[in-house]
């Protein structure tokens, strides 16, 4: 089993790798610290596996999921995160990931979810399934329809909401996405209109509830996000 290793903590990242290497018939081919160069890498290398974080710089571990079909349909993606609330869940699901683990899962975990996935079969771990049918029970209704919002949202419109999230200006924004300043600006005022909310504090609030960024990346691009 071929497969690329994406975390944006270089330590947490070296203990992944030498887990997976102890385990019979696996091989890391790279690992990587942000989503971009995690799509990069599954579009040069075309591995059976991602393992796949979802709090990830730059472009979010969700939005590389479902962008991985696209790149590399043989690819599989198994989502280590330390999210197990049901949004999260529930959203990896929607991006078409086979697998779904918690970082505090037991090691033994990490090798019955490859297994899972080398035999075609979906996994997710019993902390999670438990979570889902809590929040079913709980509510009588799928968790995925408290996501409905993010759905009216464009892959790009995603895009900017992260990246203003993240603290990136609208000049930075502009740049790293090949766009104008103009584009960019005519992006925030759809968001505000699709999703109802009117101050960029508010876009970044709903950002981190939509799990599109960690609370650990607002204001990292250089300014803060409320600015």
């Amino acid at each position: 089993m071929r497969v690329i290793l994406a975390d944006d903590h270089r330590l947490v990242r070296a203990g992944l790798r030498a887990l997976l290497e102890s385990f019979e018939n696996v091989q890391v081919l790279a690992e990587c610290g942000d989503g971009l160069d995690a799509l990069q890498q599954v579009a040069e290398h075309r591995p059976d596996v991602l393992l796949l974080d979802l709090s990830m710089p730059r472009l979010n571990g969700l939005e590389v999921a479902r962008r991985v079909a696209g790149v590399s349909p043989q690819t599989k993606v198994l989502v280590l995160s330390m999210h197990a609330g049901p949004e999260y869940v529930a959203q990896a699901l929607r991006a078409n990931v086979a697998g779904y683990l918690i970082k505090d899962s037991a090691v033994a975990e990490l090798r019955v979810a490859l297994d899972a996935l080398a035999e075609g079969r979906a996994y997710l771990s019993p902390a999670i399934s438990q979570t889902i049918l809590r929040g079913y029970l709980r509510t009588g209704k799928d968790p995925a329809d408290a996501l409905a919002e993010l759905g009216q949202l464009t892959t790009r419109q995603r895009e900017v909401l992260q990246l203003m999230a993240e603290g990136h200006s609208t000049r930075a924004i502009a740049d790293r996405l090949h766009l104008s300043v103009k584009t960019v600006e005519s992006h925030r005022m759809q968001l505000m209109d699709r999703l109802d909310i009117h101050d960029v504090p508010g876009l970044v609030r709903f950002a981190i509830r939509a799990g599109l960024v960690s609370a650990d990346y607002t204001g990292k691009g250089g300014r803060s996000p409320t600015a």
